[in-house]
């Protein structure tokens, strides 16, 4: 039987990489992704949205600039960026944990791909919901099939059943998803606080972006990592990961903090 140290080395050596990807780095940013761009001008075109709006998560990344920018989906709104450190996108420097805001101050919450870099998401949807006035509305995304992406941590993956349980506070809420639907890769949600608007002209516009990313997720190609990991037995999955972080990531990126 194979030690913890053979079985990677077994695995490594299995793996045989081309050298241009044996060096190739996880990257460390959090890119914005087309999907949720997608799904933000959905929400933003067919549900009443009230001003201020507070973008949490607004920093754009190297290389992002411009693409990841979502105030043109609101453009007759108040738009306010905000995230924990300066740079292109970010008008206000606030913490999720405990936002620098009075209560009942903002009419609409956007926090796509952030919750899972935020350590305490219950609680950063409690204080969303504060700051939120009543008929307020928060439009959130986070991933569940996804590798890990460091910003500046990477603490959680949900289900479509973890987004309905962070949303309790709010009344009314809606959660959905894209990709498989016993593995999706993105998890989507809304909450309002007070009653749901008319939500008939929402659902058929995400059912169908919905449908599209299923069919663009079912044309693409396996990459390298995918294929591996299909062949994989389970058992031997945990050292894969290692093998894949060692591999990829750069020698010095644990120190990274």
């Amino acid at each position: 039987m194979l030690t913890g140290d053979a079985t990677h080395q077994a695995l490594a050596h299995s793996l045989e990489l081309p050298g241009s990807l044996k060096n190739q780095p996880i990257p460390e940013n959090k890119p914005m992704r087309e999907t949720i761009k997608d799904f933000v001008g959905i929400a933003a075109g067919s549900l009443p949205i009230l001003d201020p709006v507070y973008d949490f998560g607004a920093f754009q990344t190297p290389g992002q600039e411009g693409f990841a920018n979502l105030r043109p989906l609101f453009t007759n709104n108040r738009y306010v960026g905000a995230d924990m450190r300066e740079g292109p996108g970010v008008d206000v420097i606030l913490n999720l944990h405990d936002i620098d805001l009075p209560s009942e101050s903002v009419g609409t919450v956007v926090c796509v791909d952030t919750l899972e870099h935020v350590e305490y998401p219950r609680r950063a949807l409690e204080e969303i919901h504060r700051v939120l006035v009543p008929g307020g509305l928060t439009v959130i995304s986070s991933v569940m099939n996804f590798e890990i992406h460091d910003y500046p941590n990477d603490y959680w993956r949900f289900t479509p059943e973890a987004f309905r349980s962070i949303l309790n506070p709010f009344a009314n809420s809606f959660v959905g998803y894209a990709g498989e639907e016993i593995f999706p890769h993105t998890v989507v949600g809304l909450g309002f606080k007070g009653d749901a608007p008319n939500l008939d002209s929402f659902k058929s516009q995400y059912e169908e972006w919905q449908r599209q990313q299923l069919q663009q997720d079912q044309h693409k190609p396996f990459s390298i990592k995918e294929a591996v990991r299909s062949l994989t037995p389970p058992i031997l999955l945990p050292a894969l990961s290692a093998v894949y972080r060692t591999v990829f990531r750069p020698a010095d990126s644990a120190a990274v903090k």
